[in-house]
């Protein structure tokens, strides 16, 4: 199985490479530099595999939530790829991707994913590692203010920027459900990477044309008198 991976929602920017369970990343903390480090990463990790795009197998994307303007470069970045290549494409969110991050660096079995969402709101989706080591969502991903957030009564560990800004609102509302949290959590393209090779194991492959982002929430912008 070769699948290469992009992740640009929020200012990390990163390109991996899944080659038979293998992994390679580029990684970078570029705010606003998205569209300049992509394709270099994209070009360095296949020249690197000696690979071409019509090589892979399929590709995979972080289709948000997170960055309007980086969920789009993720999603057309992947989308030229794929019609030039015809590929298939997996899309996998980018809530799930730091959950699965933080499961493989952690024993802790449940994730409370929070992305900060501006506006007043997170982003938020509960994770829990299912029987093979993946992260599987647990209800529905929402974008809501943090106090009114909607949770399983199930024990675990908050992860996310979200957790950062909102942290007071987060912790009452779980009432000690979540005891401790890491704030400093981004999604990475090797958790793309290596989501998108379960799910194109399980069928989860879509053509490209219904590879689109996923932004939860309706408005981007909202007017002062509406927050």
């Amino acid at each position: 199985m070769k699948l290469l991976a992009v992740e640009t929602s929020t200012e990390a920017c990163s390109a991996a490479l899944f080659i038979d369970g293998a992994l390679v990343e580029r990684f970078e903390l570029a705010p606003q530099k998205h569209t300049k480090l992509i394709l270099p990463m994209i070009d360095s990790l296949l020249a690197d595999a000696g690979l071409t795009p019509q090589q892979l197998d399929a590709l995979a994307f972080s289709r948000g939530p997170g960055s309007f303007t980086g969920v789009r470069i993720a999603t057309s970045v992947i989308q030229g790829i794929a019609f030039g290549a015809d590929l298939p494409v997996v899309p996998v969110s980018t809530l799930a991707a730091i959950a699965q991050d933080f499961f493989d660096q952690h024993d802790d079995s449940v994730a409370y994913v929070a992305m900060d969402a501006r506006m007043g709101e997170v982003f938020l989706g509960v994770y829990q590692r299912n029987a093979d080591g993946y992260a599987e969502l647990i209800g529905e991903e929402a974008v809501t203010p943090a106090e009114n957030i909607v949770f399983p009564e199930l024990s675990g560990v908050g992860v996310g920027s979200g957790w950062g800004v909102y942290h007071q609102q987060l912790l009452a509302r779980l009432d000690g459900l979540v005891t401790d949290y890491h704030s400093d959590a981004l999604p990475r393209a090797a958790s793309i990477a290596k989501l998108g090779a379960w799910g194109f194991s399980q069928g989860q492959a879509v053509d490209v044309d219904q590879a689109m982002p996923v932004y939860l929430r309706d408005k981007v912008a909202k007017k002062e008198s509406e927050r």
